[in-house]
């Protein structure tokens, strides 16, 4: 009676895992002034990302099956 979790992988962590990782290399890198050309809308997009799919996360893990 014991259940099988292989259906239960999740599709957007690998995703919000890269996207959190991007966002902070580029914040500090753009901090320590190696990336001084991004502008500061493209880290506030990948901040914004990093929030949605965090929210996607949290909605796909939280979902009873």
């Amino acid at each position: 009676m014991s259940r099988s979790f292989r259906g239960k992988t999740s599709k957007v962590a690998p995703i919000f895992v890269v996207v959190v990782a991007i966002t902070i290399a580029v914040y500090i890198l753009r901090g320590v002034g190696i990336l001084t050309f991004i502008p500061g809308g493209i880290l506030l997009l990948l901040i914004l990302l990093s929030i949605v799919t965090g929210i996607a996360y949290a909605i796909e893990k939280n979902k009873r099956f």
